[in-house]
């Protein structure tokens, strides 16, 4: 990698004819979710407030004063409903009821109660492509015959040759076919039915209106009840192509060589604009704003941005600014590429570094370059991350992306810099991607552990109760030094980061700001970008750099800038106007 030229003396690069022209102007009007911070709660793994080792409903409670101090809009739970738990509560039971692993309806209004007290709207996980085959409606279809109203509430088919082959050749993205037969009252094979995920997930028949009433009753159900929006799961899948044709490109849908995901046949297809339409309209008939945003795999991101024309979802989840490489060029061009595709529709862009479906960043940006980027998870048995680099590197990244115009979303736990759970025993697992692949891909279970709260206590505080059992996941020992007690009190730690750049994003509107890339940097290893009169500096190369005149008003660790100097893995905001 080429040594950076010394481009920053002086004031040059804070002179207007050093930038482009902006890519991106100020956004207009106050609407709260055009430069949001959203904050994810994994409720199994947030905080266990009556000792079964299972994080639940009153835990979120009694912790919303702690993420109220990270200056967020609004908190995002994962599902939380009566659910086998065979996938994290993805395999939904009951859509209308709280699961009493985490609580009951009372709890769940105790906490937009509460939430409401402290400026934090609560946005709930709808998982509408398919349900627990334990759901009322499923159960209903198995016992009742081919053909009838139940069966149609899902994709029951025939097999194909004689009937022992699935109807269609796709696969499950937790591996193995997509498809399941049943065995019928008599006891003689039945039909198949599809589950694109677990065969413990059957999805429903979106052609049907029935389920589209079912999903409108629903909505209103938590509408009624105050919640401020929806995270649409697999937003992308409800509606599969006609005559469910074969597809022999990737079973998530993603692009691969010849085959482009926007062909795949059950993913992306254009009557599923119809439905969130209609959602959207229903939302408008609530006050307060109440939003939808599609998790939606779906390149490239033009087509994306077809989610979040002004009538369908108000945000879209951006996985190809998720799984960017730590490269300036790619950082570059993700962000262009974004910010020109979603304000093509007058939409704002989200950004997100970590979720509970991907290896947490601090962990992804301390793998050597050739190593997995970990999107099946690491184990003992894989390359180990450089911890020290990678928190660096998430660092830095997250105060970059904290600058961008656009929401932002968070995940639990990353502002505490928790790095994945990289060394869990096989015997700990229990993503289903784990099983049914036979450990070939290890799953979600490393990025989904119970949050350390303080450091000297069993299980670091997640368990409250005396002589509680341990935490449904394993805790790594070394997880005592990222404790929230000790980065409490300590004015360098990533939590005391988060917390100082996210109330700087608020105080100076960034999220509602502008974007003006830097001309001198564009071909270097730094990331330049002025929103307002911020000047955001992101070194990804392996060398320091000198730094312009400014007042430093955040920076990634304490020695991001010495002696005039940038250095490699870090990240600051300048002021350009004299204070």
């Amino acid at each position: 990698m080429p040594e950076i030229a010394p481009v920053l003396h002086g004031d040059k690069l804070t002179s207007t004819d050093s930038f482009h022209p902006p890519l991106h102007a100020p956004s207009d009007g106050d609407q709260w979710w055009r430069s949001s911070v959203i904050y994810q709660v994994y409720p199994r793994s947030f905080r266990d407030s009556n000792g079964d080792g299972m994080g639940d409903l009153p835990g979120v409670t009694s912790e919303l004063g702690h993420l109220a101090e990270l200056s967020i809009d609004a908190v995002w739970l994962s599902p939380f409903y009566t659910s086998p738990q065979r996938d994290g509560g993805y395999d939904v039971a009951d859509y209308c009821d709280v699961d009493p692993l985490f609580g009951t309806l009372t709890d769940f209004d105790a906490l937009v109660e509460r939430a409401d007290q402290l400026g934090i709207r609560v946005i709930v996980d709808l998982v509408p492509n398919h349900c627990s085959s334990e759901h009322a409606l499923f159960q209903a279809a198995l016992a009742a015959p081919a053909g009838s109203a139940e069966r149609a509430m899902f994709v029951f088919r025939e097999g194909r040759g004689d009937g022992s082959e699935p109807p269609n050749n796709w696969q499950s993205h937790f591996g193995g076919p997509a498809w399941t037969r049943i065995t019928d009252a008599d006891g003689t094979a039945g039909q198949w039915y599809l589950h694109l995920f677990d065969s413990s997930q059957p999805d429903f028949n979106w052609d049907n209106p029935d389920v589209r009433d079912e999903f409108e009753r629903i909505l209103r159900f938590w509408l009624d009840r105050g919640v401020g929006g929806f995270r649409v799961d697999v937003a992308h899948a409800l509606v599969k192509a006609e005559g469910l044709p074969d597809w022999h490109g990737r079973a998530d849908g993603g692009s691969s060589e010849g085959y482009p995901g926007w062909e795949a046949p059950m993913f992306g297809q254009e009557e599923v604009h119809t439905i969130y339409r209609r959602w959207r309209s229903i939302l408008a008939e609530y006050d307060g704003e109440r939003i939808l945003c599609a998790e939606a795999s779906i390149d490239p991101l033009p087509r994306l941005s077809s989610w979040v024309r002004p009538d369908e979802m108000h945000q879209a989840f951006n996985f190809a600014y998720l799984h960017h490489p730590w490269s300036a060029h790619g950082l570059r061009d993700v962000v262009s590429s974004s910010l020109l595709a979603f304000d093509a529709v007058g939409a704002p862009t989200t950004w997100v570094l970590s979720n509970h479906d991907v290896v947490r960043h601090t962990s992804r940006f301390g793998l050597t370059a050739g190593a997995p980027r970990g999107g099946d998870g690491i184990g003992r048995a894989d390359a180990q991350p450089d911890i020290r680099t990678g928190l660096a590197r998430a660092r830095a990244a997250s105060l970059a992306m904290f600058a961008l115009p656009g929401g932002i979303y968070l995940y639990q736990g990353e502002e505490l810099g928790l790095p994945d759970h990289t060394a869990m025993p096989d015997d700990a697992r229990q993503d289903p991607t784990f099983t049914r692949t036979g450990g070939e891909r290890l799953g979600r279970d490393g990025c989904r552990v119970p949050l350390p709260w303080r450091a000297d206590a069993p299980s670091f505080g997640f368990v409250e109760a005396e002589g509680a059992p341990t935490p449904w996941l394993p805790q790594p020992e070394e997880w005592a030094e990222y404790a929230r007690d000790v980065q409490s009190a300590d004015a360098d730690s990533t939590l005391s980061l988060y917390r100082t750049a996210l109330q700087l994003r608020r105080d100076l509107r960034l999220g509602a700001g502008s974007l003006s890339w830097s001309r001198d940097l564009e071909q270097t290893d730094v990331v330049a970008f002025l929103n307002g009169e911020v000047l955001v500096l992101l070194n990804m190369g392996e060398f320091a750099v000198p730094l312009p005149s400014g007042s430093v008003i955040a920076a990634s660790t304490p020695d991001a800038a010495v002696d005039g100097f940038l250095a490699p893995d870090a990240c600051v905001w300048i002021m350009t106007r004299s204070e």
